[in-house]
């Protein structure tokens, strides 16, 4: 458990009533199988509220989001955080303007990772959706979106994520190998706005694979 930290009340319940909102809407598209994927929220430059891990991301409640700091301790509680929590507080540590992190398990999300997993990228080009991606006006660009090996040493993964940070590469997003996707925005709003559109871009790309094979 981290320091101690007298929560502002108000502040948190909001943020566990984004989080729960949000789970219901991505349990209800079968994106969130089991007790799999973790939401989180940013609550203050210093902490965020994450889902506890082990419960059903369709059914969240209050009593399922807890806090903890951009280390991922918990923080004035001895629940447990959800285990890819050092994922999620790595990107409130990279970017101030990062608000909400979402990971979801969808079938497409974990069958496009095994199968780019050797090549390490998805790339999309030439299609509408990108423009939903923040940054991103014009569907004549390039988005990546990379495929790290998974792993269950979470400092292992977070250095494979660094690393692509530090050599000056956009990330919007990333896949896990047999895994599923993580992505990010300002607000709640906007991280599932990208995370509907790697949804969509995936399922094209699926898609036309098989109609080439």
């Amino acid at each position: 458990m981290s320091e101690s930290l007298v929560p502002d009340v108000e502040r948190l319940a909001q943020c566990a009533r984004e989080i729960a909102e949000a789970g219901r809407e991505l349990g209800a598209r079968g994106w969130t199988p089991a007790t799999s994927s973790n939401f989180s929220r940013r609550y203050d430059a210093a902490h965020a509220a994450v889902t506890i891990s082990g419960r059903d991301k369709g059914r969240l409640g209050a009593d399922d989001i807890m806090l903890v700091d951009l280390q991922g301790n918990a923080v004035g509680t001895a629940a447990r955080p959800s285990a890819e929590t050092l994922l999620h507080v790595q990107m409130y540590r990279h970017d101030a303007n990062i608000g909400a992190v979402l990971h979801t398990h969808s079938l497409n999300q974990t069958v496009a990772s095994r199968l780019y997993a050797a090549q390490g990228l998805i790339r999309f080009s030439g299609l509408e959706l990108q423009k939903a991606i923040t940054g991103f006006t014009t569907h004549d660009s390039e988005l990546d979106l990379p495929v790290f090996p998974n792993t269950q040493h979470m400092p292992e993964l977070v250095a494979q994520i660094d690393a692509w940070l530090a050599a000056g590469k956009a990330l919007h997003g990333y896949l896990i190998d047999g895994h599923g996707i993580y992505t990010w925005g300002r607000t709640m709003a906007d991280a599932k706005r990208h995370l509907e559109a790697f949804e969509f871009l995936l399922a094209v790309e699926l898609d036309l694979r098989r109609l080439r094979a």
